[in-house]
């Protein structure tokens, strides 16, 4: 796991004053370690354009532009003019060796863009907007000092000294790349300060490995799966807790007559069972139960995952008494959720912009809870602890994905998980499964994931 910040500028301020650094030290440093990146990465003599804004993010691109120069045709690009203190010194220590600057972009081997960082928070005029949305277009390996400036795809971001949450936006996913950290002159252990946000690595995952040979079927739990309307999406959620380690699975309220349709492994009940060890309903739920039918499923205190339709329903206000709960909505759902539980009332795309606050006001609101928000990167918090997954991709764009993942995070609570611990367990091996296939991004079903379980 890697720390994530909202800001680094506080972490700055403790370099100048506990550690004896200067703003000019740790720039020197971020120019540096992009010169690295790039001395690394593409022979002496390459063409690079250096896109420099006004403030201290252009610095870090005028800084990089003197390391280079010599050794790489390098040139500057203004965008704006310098502005900040530390813009106007590292533009006169680059007009000092005579760095050549274009006001057009040419072709070239590089861009690097460092017209602004995550400090920035206006809008782009039409003319820097052109500018950009032309970058794009070259066929230029293209680089982002610190953070993507707004329309900007990088194929890589070097960041400064830490990771930043805004990185992990679902918005910014196509447009970050690859991401790594640069650090500043001292030692990013040394840097960091402790954070609640965590970002998980594919390393982290555990897997539900059976260590004890004198065991049977009830030693690694039942999950009853409540069957709803669309019987299809609890047969998926059954089927990945299997082989993903429940030791039994009971399909509760699926219909007799669809019996020959699942796996002769699923049981099926209209009750849960007596030795049931956790419950998992809401997917495909529809219209299938009455309030007072529910309430009977749910007079106990099993582990429990919430899917899907019951975001839309009253009933998860009751829901949301109980402990030992996993909710995993996807982002329409949990806009649902905020709005019944009179938390917020929002569109989807003003959650999009700030998924990272509305994860904490809702797990202020039911610290008890764990909660695991959907997006091409996942969310997952309970209490003050703060998860993001980013190995998701697009091959998970299917229906019945999600179905798999409240599966495997209902198998694990099955098997004794704790919530928390389930949801982020759950979530990477759904991502490794999705990153695991090797046909066409398109083509993954679901049938796919839970057949991948088995080599994880």
């Amino acid at each position: 796991m890697q720390n994530l910040f909202e800001e680094v500028g506080s972490l700055d301020v403790r370099c100048y004053e506990e550690f004896g650094l200067t703003e000019d030290i740790l720039m020197e440093h971020a120019a540096d370690g992009m010169a690295a990146y790039i001395r690394a990465n593409f022979p002496t003599n390459s063409k690079i354009i250096i896109v420099v804004g006004s403030g201290n993010n252009g610095a870090d691109g005028i800084a990089l532009s003197r390391l280079l120069h010599g050794d790489y045709q390098v040139s500057l690009l203004h965008a704006k003019e310098p502005k900040s203190p530390m813009a106007q010194l590292q533009k006169k220590r680059a007009d000092a060796i005579n760095i050549p600057t274009t006001k057009e972009l040419f072709e070239c081997d590089v861009i690097v863009d460092a017209i602004v960082g995550t400090g920035f928070s206006g809008n782009f005029n039409e003319e820097l907007t052109q500018l950009i949305a032309k970058i794009n277009t070259t066929k230029a390996f293209k680089i982002a000092c610190d953070m993507p400036s707004s329309g900007f795809f990088a194929d890589i971001t070097l960041t400064m000294g830490a990771l930043k949450k805004a990185l992990f936006l679902d918005a910014n996913k196509d447009a970050v790349g690859k991401i790594q950290v640069i650090d500043l002159g001292i030692s990013r252990k040394v840097y960091e300060k402790e954070s609640n946000w965590q970002l998980l690595d594919i390393e982290d995952l555990k897997l539900p490995h059976r260590l004890r040979e004198d065991s049977h079927k009830g030693s690694y739990g039942h999950l009853a799966v409540i069957s709803g309307e669309k019987i299809g999406a609890s047969l998926l959620c059954a089927e990945a807790a299997l082989r993903f380690g429940s030791g039994l699975v009971t399909l509760v309220g699926f219909e007799k007559e669809h019996f020959l349709h699942i796996p002769h492994a699923l049981m099926y009940s209209h009750t849960l069972p007596k030795n049931t060890s956790a419950l998992a309903l809401g997917m495909g739920f529809g219209a299938e139960f009455s309030t007072n039918e529910l309430l009977n499923f749910l007079d106990n205190g099993l582990p429990l995952v919430v899917d899907a339709d019951l975001f839309h329903m009253e009933i998860i206000k009751d829901i949301l008494k109980r402990k030992n709960i996993v909710l995993t909505p996807h982002p329409r759902e949990f806009v649902a959720l905020l709005k019944l539980t009179h938390l917020a009332d929002i569109t989807v795309d003003t959650l999009q912009k700030k998924r990272f606050y509305y994860v904490e006001l809702f797990c202020e609101h039911y610290p008890h809870a764990t909660l695991l928000l959907k997006g091409a990167n996942v969310i997952i918090g309970q209490d003050e602890q703060f998860f993001v997954n980013p190995h998701g991709s697009a091959k998970l764009a299917k229906g019945g994905s999600g179905d798999v993942l409240s599966g495997l995070i209902a198998g694990l609570l099955a098997q004794g998980y704790k919530p928390l611990e389930a949801a982020i367990h759950a979530s990477l091996a759904h991502t490794k499964l999705a990153s695991n296939y090797n046909g066409a991004d398109f083509s993954l079903t679901p049938d796919d994931l839970i057949a991948g379980i088995g080599n994880l």
